[in-house]
């Protein structure tokens, strides 16, 4: 009897007992495409496998039907150290989502290995799962141009009591990786990994005591990078210290 097991694997992590891989750690959706391509991978050099995707909103939902994308095609096979292409497509729903701000899903890559002719042999099918944002086209315009000035340096910091929370008039998501007293300092006890939503805030795990008066974040750009900000601290409000700019 053959028994295949599904285990879902962190994108934080490394996949390289995967045999299905894919090109990037997060997706983000322009509104002024009609998809965006993703390139998969086999890196088994013997076995073919089918990469089945497909795409949930943030409470767990697959997408189905007439709703904002689609995954194209939703399972292909991938030759023995091949690779090929998926695309994500834009669907009339995605029309009524809001243009003011981002819009968070996920997309899921499940690796489907070819069936055993051994008896009793238990297979087992990673899973990956990546975010995918929905940028509406003027923002993702603006985005563009703020490369030089990356919009996440318009976070602030707000001290109550023995924490910082961390502020959002971005219309953009944030994820914090790394909250530490100083750039490429260890990262201070009670911090846990946090997405701000646009114009939102959330409390930073961690004593403000242990991050000082100038405290470091770590963020994630778009493109899978981990950047700092450096941040100057007066009274209770921290604002990023334009001056550590690129050090």
């Amino acid at each position: 009897m053959s028994l295949l097991a599904s285990v879902t694997v962190s994108t934080v992590l490394p996949s390289a007992q995967a045999a299905i891989s894919l090109d990037r750690t997060r997706v983000v959706f322009p509104g002024n495409e009609k998809s965006v391509s993703l390139t998969v991978r086999n890196q088994n050099p013997e076995l073919p496998y089918l990469a089945q995707g497909w795409l949930e909103d943030v409470q767990g939902t697959k997408l189905e039907g007439n709703s904002a994308f689609t995954v194209l095609p939703p399972v292909q096979r991938v030759e023995p150290q091949g690779q090929t292409q998926l695309k994500i497509q834009a669907m009339p729903g995605a029309n009524l989502l809001p243009q003011d701000r981002e819009s968070l899903f996920y997309f899921n890559l499940r690796e489907i290995p070819p069936q055993s002719d051994k008896q009793n042999v238990l297979q087992i099918a990673l899973q990956t799962r990546v975010k995918l944002f929905y940028r509406p086209a003027a923002l993702a315009e603006a985005a563009a141009k703020q490369q030089a000035i990356p919009f996440q340096e318009q976070l602030t910091l707000t001290k109550s009591g023995d924490s910082y929370r961390v502020n959002n008039p971005t219309p953009y998501f944030v994820t914090l990786i790394g909250a530490s007293a100083k750039k490429d300092g260890e990262v201070v006890k009670g911090f846990e990994p946090l997405m701000v939503p646009p114009k939102g805030s959330i409390q930073l795990g961690g004593s403000a005591v242990a991050l000082g008066a100038t405290p470091a974040l770590v963020y994630v750009n778009d493109y899978g990078g981990q950047m700092a900000l450096i941040f100057r601290c007066g009274g209770a409000t921290c604002q990023v210290d334009e001056r550590q700019r690129g050090k």
